[in-house]
């Protein structure tokens, strides 16, 4: 079986130790650990800026680095997806304390003080996750002393009661292709943000949670949190009439009738792949 290389680090170079016999490659490596420390860091397909960004990575994020180049470009995989690809070393840092919460809101701030008219030291999107270490009555501190909005976070281990909520948090977001945050996302993204705070592992491509997620369902029976499949693209149901997505007819995330976008998109030339169920 032919391995994807988007979720396998392997290039006729380089590839991961724990591939050795499975690829060929001149080198094979361990890979050392890392821990994304910027707000959000693009993971793009080549060592360039203007390359095609295939997806992000969010603060707290673990990466196994595989090679840094002297032009500063880290090649590694993700450990949230394992999705394999180019990140800029500045937003690498060491794996720090073990993240205990994530942020449950579109975007938070982290203030120095227990004062939100403080100017914030960051800004942090849904996702994210962070060591908490300290919480008073109205904010959770990390490490650094960071005040985050208590009700901003959540901890990993509790589960948003509905995804297709979370998803609509992110309404207005403009679209973004490779995007995972209210700066900017992309159908696939959408999906694997709400359903990730749900609790619920996905893949980061379409064709990946096509694949994975669910099982086989009909339009007729259409119901709220059920995926719609199109060719490269994937809609969340909101109920049997209405559904939620990134999309670039809108440039950005929207509720729309089903019938409006399957009458649009089957216009574009394409069909419904398939629905599935959670």
């Amino acid at each position: 079986m032919t391995l994807d290389p988007r979720t396998n680090a392997f290039r006729p170079d380089l590839a991961a130790k724990h591939l050795q016999g499975r690829v060929e490659a001149r080198h094979f490596v361990d890979g050392v650990k890392h821990q994304v420390i910027e707000p959000i860091a693009d993971l793009r397909r080549e060592p360039a800026h203007e390359a095609p960004l295939d997806t992000q990575a969010l603060f707290g994020d673990i990466v196994t680095v595989y090679e840094t180049s002297d032009e500063g470009w880290c090649w590694g995989q993700l450990e949230n997806d394992g999705y394999v690809g180019y990140l800029s070393a500045n937003a690498l840092g060491p794996v720090g304390p073990a993240p205990t919460h994530r942020v449950a809101v579109p975007r938070t701030f982290g203030f120095p003080g227990a004062n939100i008219k403080l100017p914030p030291m960051m800004a942090l999107p849904m996702g994210a996750t962070l060591p908490i270490v300290k919480q008073t009555e109205r904010f959770a501190l990390n490490g650094f002393g960071w005040h985050f909005p208590l009700t901003h976070v959540m901890p990993l281990s509790a589960k948003a009661p509905d995804f297709v909520a979370v998803a609509e948090t992110l309404l207005a977001a403009p679209y973004l292709w490779g995007g995972k945050s209210s700066l900017g996302i992309d159908c696939s993204g959408l999906v694997q943000i709400a359903l990730q705070a749900a609790g619920m592992p996905c893949p980061r491509d379409t064709y990946m949670q096509e694949a994975a997620l669910g099982q086989a369902s009909s339009l007729d029976a259409l119901r709220r949190g059920d995926l719609i499949f199109w060719k490269g693209h994937v809609a969340i149901a909101r109920d049997g009439a209405t559904i939620v997505h990134a999309n670039a007819h809108h440039m950005m995330v929207a509720i729309e009738p089903v019938a409006e976008a399957l009458a649009r998109i089957k216009a574009a030339g394409s069909d419904v792949t398939c629905v599935k169920r959670l």
